[in-house]
């Protein structure tokens, strides 16, 4: 059992021209789209000198990258190191296994779980340099572990933060996005749940996900909708949450876009994932809503469970159950074990929301102002500056965010 990523690599990049002088980024797209499956075929043969050849390649294209490019490149050399970890174990190399166990390692692999079940490395289990491998490799990759050492905050932290605020739906963008899209038909006659869940769905079936491309500039519903049928294309996750959320605002449902982040010890995790926390006034509560993979989440008596509330009850392994037909771009079904308990356990350290939740509340605009607002766990290593400026002169912006470990200030 392997990760099976690497012949997925040629999705994951955008067709380059065919012309004489690349650039070294357009070479190292070119390399994997035509020899990303060549390390999936070495693996299933075995095939270590093939391997190794592709290997060579590739660091020979890395090493040209510029910083930032060669920081984007991590996620797929360390699955590369370490399925050629997998190759050596399995021909029963054990020296070999471990040096690029540990290359893998060094280049970002962090998913601990996985190497807790993964056959592959079976041969390698029980040796000295594994064990201190696996131990270390906790410390970063237990996202459940790391999560539960992030259950303390301080509820006396009563520094000074922008107050929340959600914009009217008698504002003039949102009245034209609840005409244009229909969206009273859409959400139904049903109670204010069935509406948040059907709107969730229609997003969620109406854009596909596309975790490798940004946003488009102009990130309002309306604008977007058009960029992804004029070019077939789909959002991110913040650009689906995004979407949603003004499709909230414009039935005067309350809902913000969350930020969920990694605790990311290494700096090397650059996934985040974006979720929505949508009022529902009938239970009087904040519940989980994820567009992207049409998901909320629920407690063993079937009531639906806030952000705030799924994080809790996976520190204290409480049950969970997220809804049956929870899946991604209507292809992947998904589990409570790797969407809850890894890859949401992951994502659940800290917590980021705007201060104001609105229409175009992203969009890029000369000379304004962009408040967020993170939750922090006081086990963080970073806590300080309480409040951090970022002046873009480019586009003659600032953007603030200001930090609390009051969780009950931060879901008010």
């Amino acid at each position: 059992m392997k990760k099976h990523v690497i012949i997925l690599l040629a999705l994951f990049v955008c067709a380059q021209p065919l012309f004489a002088q690349l650039t070294p980024s357009q070479k190292m797209d070119e390399f994997i789209k035509q020899k990303a499956d060549g390390f999936d075929n070495a693996y299933e043969k075995q095939d270590i000198k093939t391997y190794h050849t592709l290997l060579s390649e590739y660091l020979f294209l890395l090493e040209n990258l510029a910083v930032e490019e060669k920081k984007q490149q991590s996620y797929l050399l360390s699955n590369i190191y370490y399925n050629l970890s997998c190759i050596y174990s399995l021909s029963n190399n054990r020296t070999s296994s471990i040096t690029y166990l540990k290359k893998a390692i060094d280049s970002g692999w962090n998913d601990y779980r996985h190497i807790q079940f993964d056959t592959d490395l079976d041969n390698i289990r029980n040796e000295k340099e594994f064990v201190l491998l696996n131990n270390k490799l906790k410390t970063t990759g237990d996202y459940l572990y790391i999560l539960k050492k992030a259950k303390v905050y301080n509820l006396q932290d009563n520094r000074p933060l922008p107050s929340f605020s959600y914009q009217s739906k008698e504002d003039g963008n949102l009245s034209a996005l609840r005409n244009d899209l229909n969206l009273d038909s859409i959400a139904g006659q049903g109670t204010d749940v069935m509406k948040i869940l059907n709107l969730m769905r229609w997003v969620h079936n109406l854009i596909p996900h596309d975790g490798m491309n940004g946003n488009p500039e102009v990130k309002n519903t309306l604008s977007m909708l058009e960029v992804c049928k004029n070019d077939n294309r789909g959002l991110n996750c913040r650009g689906l949450a995004i979407v949603l959320n003004e499709c909230y605002l414009a039935l005067g449902i309350k809902s913000r876009i969350v930020t969920c982040m990694p605790k990311d010890s290494l700096k090397m995790d650059q996934d985040v994932h974006v979720i929505n926390s949508v009022y529902s006034e009938s239970l009087n509560k904040w519940i989980w809503i994820d567009p992207t993979f049409n998901a909320y989440v629920m407690n063993e008596k079937g009531e639906m469970l806030s952000i705030e509330e799924v994080r809790q009850r996976l520190i204290e392994d409480k049950a969970l159950i997220l809804n049956p037909d929870a899946n991604w771009n209507n292809k992947t079904p998904q589990t409570k074990i790797n969407y809850l308990e890894n890859y949401m356990a992951k994502n659940l350290y800290m917590l980021e929301c705007p201060a104001s939740s609105e229409y175009n509340m992203e969009t890029v605009s000369e000379g304004k102002t962009y408040n967020y607002i993170r939750l922090l766990p006081l086990d963080y290593y970073e806590q300080e500056p309480q409040k951090e400026v970022d002046k873009r002169e480019k586009s003659n912006t600032v953007w603030v965010t200001y930090k609390t470990n009051n969780p009950n200030i931060f879901w008010q």
